[in-house]
């Protein structure tokens, strides 16, 4: 798993340079990039194009932008850090005395060698983002501001990638790719997300995985928007940000609290024994409250290591690649090829011999556990999953209720079902 994890960092370092927004050219990199690992379907959708409440915004793109002296010193450069101007700055070209430029000028005075995260997606504005000792160093005087953007009619631009199941059933896993440099959140969910879909893609899944790349909050509605006649089929769902810090697995329960894969989590979580938090639901952070909201319901939680909001470098130019470990992410992928392997083998069986116990020994299965150190263990899932099998309870619920672990119940099962004792 290490090697795993220097690998989702490398991807880290690799996209962290790019200058990303809700649209534009760098999420389309993005994709690009991300495209060498994973095959990815893209999609353009037209600005203006109505999507649930909202509509798809005009695109926004920048080549270059800074604030210099009267000597041509460039004192704040967004060839230095895309986190250097405000998102979606409309085009700008003046000089300002510093007393009117201060109004323009985002900062961080607890964090003063920080630079901030900041966005104007909706409201026409343009600003940069510096570090406060930079802003405290500046001499009045006059400086040159220029923003070299466009804000132009073009598209809004996702991805996505299907891992083929047995089943049309659906799993949604998804990850915005909106944020410019920032590594926690959310380029380390980005790596998770594709190193967990390869994962996948070398077995052979019950459900069908649908990875979803997107900008937050528009992206996932104009995702529903454009799959509202076949949202039935996603059963289950899981949104990854914030995934390589070094704080303890999060994960945020759906808005029903009891979705399977709320269950399945909890159950991961506390079967490993990591240290781990579960929150209840709240209609503020990632996607989750778009997949979550009522008239979709859908049973879509969130994981993340430390929530957004939650660590003093969120949203800052300390988020960056030596923030996120390789091993911090090689845990979350963990926990979700945990959890999915947990999800994918969660069945309701009946019991096909229900009078009385079955005899066991007959049919070979007390001697195919002769030679396992589990023997007892091993025997005690079969008597469980024949006792509990009367198609209203899952193999989760045999394993919760036994203190049995999924594993074993399920290999149990597989045993049953080949004797002919049990049926999906």
């Amino acid at each position: 798993m290490t090697a795993v994890g220097e690998q989702m960092h490398a991807l880290v370092e690799r996209l962290y340079p790019l200058c990303r927004s809700i649209t534009g050219d760098g999420v389309r990199a993005t994709l690009e990039i991300v495209g060498e690992y994973v095959p990815l379907q893209v999609h353009e959708v037209p600005t203006g194009t109505e999507v649930l409440d909202w509509t798809v915004p005009q695109e926004w793109n920048i080549k270059d932008a800074y604030v210099a002296d009267t000597a041509g010193n460039r004192v704040v450069d967004f060839a230095a850090s895309s986190l250097h101007v405000l998102g979606y700055s409309v085009p700008v070209s003046q000089t300002l005395p510093l007393a009117e430029l201060r109004g323009h000028l985002h900062t961080l005075p607890d964090h003063p060698s920080w630079v901030p995260y900041r966005t104007s997606y909706y409201k026409p504005e343009w600003g940069f983002c510096l570090a406060q000792e930079t802003l405290d160093a500046l001499p009045d005087g006059e400086y040159e501001v220029r923003i070299d953007s466009t804000l132009e009619d073009g598209h809004l631009t996702y991805a996505e990638h299907v891992v083929p199941g047995q089943v049309p059933d659906e799993v949604i896993v998804s990850c915005h790719v909106c944020h410019p440099s920032l590594a926690n959140d959310n380029l380390a969910g980005i790596a998770v997300a594709t190193f967990l879909a390869r994962a996948l893609a070398e077995q052979t899944p019950y459900y069908t995985y649908r990875f979803l790349f997107a900008p937050g909050t528009i992206g996932a509605i104009t995702w529903l928007a454009r799959n509202a006649e076949r949202v039935d089929r996603v059963k289950h769902g899981l949104v990854l940000a914030c995934a390589g810090d070094p704080g303890q697995l999060t994960y945020k329960q759906s808005r029903r609290g009891d979705a399977e894969i709320d269950r399945v989590m909890r159950h991961v979580l506390a079967a490993s024994e990591r240290p781990h938090h579960v929150n209840e639901f709240t209609p503020y952070g990632y996607d989750e409250r778009q997949f979550c909201s009522p008239g979709f319901d859908l049973g879509v939680g969130s994981l993340s290591r430390t929530p957004y909001a939650g660590y003093p470098e969120y949203h800052t130019s300390a988020d960056n690649p030596d923030f996120v470990s390789p091993q911090a992410m090689a845990d979350t992928l963990a926990v979700c090829r945990e959890a999915f392997a947990v999800l994918d083998r969660n069945r309701q069986y009946v019991n096909l011999s229900p009078y009385g116990e079955p005899q066991l020994g007959r049919r070979g299965l007390y001697d195919s556990l002769g030679g396992r150190s589990d023997a007892k263990q091993a025997q005690m899932a079969m008597l469980w999953v024949l006792s509990l099998s009367d198609g209203e309870h899952s193999l989760l619920d045999v394993a919760e209720r036994s203190g049995l672990p999924f594993d074993t119940v399920a290999a149990a099962a597989d045993a049953l079902h080949d004797a002919g004792l049990i049926k999906a």
